[in-house]
């Protein structure tokens, strides 16, 4: 796909594909969606001269996900992969071929190179974007590679492995003006956007307490070595870390269809905190209209005063990360009511706001239906998607930051303009982490 500035080009390559079909139907059959029109239910086809062309970087088990949720929007084509795991490379190829197959309308197959390095694929002019879906440790070296190679990028969540790699990308995005969504796609669903518009036109009164059910922070790697597979590049697994055994639990053969723990260790995740809090923190700061802020102080579990990891907002709100009766839930309270929240289920106090029609008066927020169908309008628009990357960046950080309280065990004042500790130089030290010079970016 071309972006607006070679719009003229598009335009005389469609005209071409348009003319040279009409010329050669007395020869052969054209497939109906090579040349446009209107599908039997009334919406278009796609020409080939519109389809954008995505490269994955990554293809586990998430990123074997999202090439069948972004080939169904009929919208793209996967022109290249990257991955250093051959056998998971060759399930993901599979597993194209079988949507293909049972869904014809979007096409067929083609063949398709796979990089052990992701920079090949950078380099490759036909791609417009990339969907990076690596460990977290990956996320920011790639991100800001491939902001200065020119792709747009669609990069999972969690952001970011630390507050500074999540900046370093945000710096790049906005320096190359890419389109960046990062893949937080509750925001795309419509009981999380339901409870958004209600807290932010008042429902419930004045929020007074937040309460965020999602796992453990992570803890330090000790897993036992084992023999790496074959097939698998560890050393390139690795990247930007220093050396590290191998341990199936990171990188699961292709027998074991779980997702790997990499998430569980602080030196490739960020435990539950940021895996499970990526997205229900995330809700809260778009409930709170804070995309472009966060907490001023978070405290570490004391046994006192404090029993949970405590954040406070500069309004007073308070939320604490601590289990109560839904698992990877949301308990919004406030002075007229409450809200509980999760995956597919959102209960209100008083009961009909779940279904409450919020007017047209009233206040929205952005509306998208399709995590992956905004990111490619965004694309074509030049506009910023549902879940930009200051977005992500804000939400990892909310995140990273209660793992820093977890691990020194004490109270940290924050400052989310300067997005720094203040006065405790040992707080700041952990924003950033070391990263092997072959792969380090602008921090």
């Amino acid at each position: 796909m071309k972006m607006k500035k070679e719009k003229a080009s598009s335009i005389t390559r469609r005209n071409f594909v348009g003319t040279s079909a009409k010329a050669l139907t007395a020869f052969l059959i054209i497939p109906r969606f090579v040349l446009g029109g209107k599908k039997p239910d009334g919406s278009s086809y796609i020409p080939p001269s519109d389809m954008i062309n995505l490269g994955f970087i990554g293809t586990g088990k998430q990123g074997r996900g999202l090439t069948g949720a972004f080939l169904k929007t009929g919208a793209v084509r996967i022109v290249a992969l990257s991955e250093v795991y051959k056998d998971k490379a060759q399930l993901t190829i599979d597993s194209m071929k079988e949507l293909y197959s049972k869904n014809t309308q979007l096409g067929t197959y083609a063949e398709m190179p796979v990089y052990n390095d992701f920079r090949e694929l950078l380099e490759r002019k036909d791609v417009d974007a990339v969907v990076i879906a690596t460990p977290d440790h990956w996320h920011a070296a790639m991100a800001v590679r491939a902001a200065m190679e020119g792709k747009d990028i669609f990069c999972e969540k969690p952001l970011s492995l630390t507050v500074k790699e999540g900046r370093a990308m945000v710096n790049a995005a906005r320096k190359y003006d890419r389109v960046f969504q990062t893949g937080s796609m509750q925001r795309s669903w419509a009981e999380f956007r339901q409870a958004v518009e209600l807290i932010r036109n008042g429902y419930i009164g004045e929020i007074k307490s937040i309460k965020v059910n999602v796992g453990p922070p992570p803890v330090k790697y000790d897993l036992a070595a084992e023999p790496v597979p074959a097939g698998l590049d560890w050393s390139v697994w690795l990247g930007p870390n220093e050396a590290s055994v191998y341990n199936s639990e990171l990188a699961p053969p292709t027998s074991k269809d779980v997702f790997p723990n990499w998430r569980n260790y602080r030196e490739f995740g960020g435990g539950m905190v940021t895996d499970w809090g990526a997205h229900m923190f995330d809700i809260v700061q778009w409930a709170l209209d804070m995309d472009h802020s966060g907490p001023v102080e978070v405290i570490a579990p004391d046994g006192k005063d404090h029993p949970f990891l405590t954040y406070r907002y500069d309004n007073g709100i308070t939320m604490t990360h601590e289990k109560w009766e839904w698992g990877n839930g949301i308990l919004f309270t406030g002075t007229k009511g409450e809200i509980k929240l999760k995956r597919g289920k959102i209960e209100t106090t008083p009961v009909e706001l779940a279904e409450r029609v919020i007017g047209e008066t009233e206040k929205h927020v952005y509306n998208s239906e399709n995590h992956y169908t905004d990111f490619l309008s965004a694309m074509r628009n030049r506009t910023r998607p549902i879940c930009d990357v200051e977005i992500g960046h804000r939400t990892a950080s909310v995140c990273n930051i209660g793992n820093i309280a977890y691990r020194l065990n004490r109270p940290l004042q924050w400052d989310p303009v300067k997005e720094q500790f203040k006065n405790d130089a040992e707080a700041n030290a952990l924003l950033g982490r070391p990263m092997k010079n072959k792969w380090g970016i602008k921090m």
